[in-house]
């Protein structure tokens, strides 16, 4: 998730949309929080929201109270377990808006596109539109793997602080898939950095052999997720991967438009 931005204020934010103060603030509080890793204490609050002590400890009671914050034993507060239902909710939402994108991916390029989310070490597909081809990848929604072996991983790590890929890393371990599976950390930071230099990721048959991937992050997305087509290695050749990612970029900018849309739906599907 995007940081939160500290030069607007909720109440600056209520002004400007007619919305209801104390809702945006609990809102702003929740992402917060979420930005600084699910657990904080008041006075952090405070510093990053610039809202006074007594006005946050009233939010947190009724955000409390509501069971979306829980307070710990240490006092601190974290976020609390009604926000893994709404989250999956949103999920599954968020791969029904990205379809027509992908249809465009498909029409565009004619290899099957797939929408990827980062949930907690692994890597989920919440969206897929099949390529027309006979011969073509079958990942299916809901697939869950390794971000080290394949491109929407590197896509989604990119920008990620090599102290946290390395955190990650331990804790999934890196094994091979194929042969070509990246298995070091070096190997993979290595990787992370040409992705950035390059502006997309490949998976050049790291996840299964005869297949390449080719992936990019959606830009401010509301949490990270990264779009990507994946075909035969004959096809989603060199010279195709030239063709091929102008096409994902531009999918995938036009996609963060319609996920960043603030009112009642403004985001539009793909002409």
């Amino acid at each position: 998730m995007p940081p939160s931005s500290d030069s607007t204020s909720a109440a600056a934010k209520s002004a400007t949309t007619g919305g209801v103060q104390s809702l945006e603030r609990a809102f702003d509080l929740l992402e917060r929080m979420a930005d600084a890793g699910g657990e904080v204490g008041l006075s952090e609050l405070s510093h990053t929201s610039g809202l006074p002590l007594p006005t946050i400890h009233r939010l947190m009671r009724t955000l409390v109270a509501c069971g979306y914050v829980r307070q710990q034993a240490n006092r601190r507060y974290a976020l609390g377990p009604r926000l893994i239902r709404l989250g999956e909710s949103a999920s599954r939402l968020l791969g029904t808006w990205a379809r027509p994108y992908l249809a465009r991916l498909v029409e565009e390029t004619g290899e099957t596109a797939n929408m990827a989310l980062l949930d907690g070490d692994e890597v989920v597909y919440v969206a897929q539109v099949p390529s027309r081809h006979s011969m073509r990848m079958f990942t299916e929604v809901g697939r869950r793997v390794l971000p080290h072996s394949t491109g929407v991983g590197k896509a989604l790590l990119a920008d990620a602080a090599p102290d946290e890929v390395r955190a990650l890393l331990s804790r999934t371990g890196m094994p091979a898939a194929t042969e070509k599976t990246i298995t070091t950390p070096e190997g993979f930071l290595d990787a992370l950095r040409q992705v950035r230099e390059a502006g997309y990721a490949v998976d050049d048959n790291e996840q299964e052999i005869g297949v390449r991937c080719l992936a990019v992050r959606v830009p401010d997305s509301p949490t990270a997720a990264a779009i990507s087509i994946s075909g035969p290695a004959g096809r989603v050749t060199e010279a195709a991967t030239e063709k091929i990612v102008p096409v994902l970029q531009e999918v995938a900018a036009a996609l963060s438009v319609a996920l960043t849309a603030t009112g009642n739906g403004n985001g539009s599907a793909p002409s």
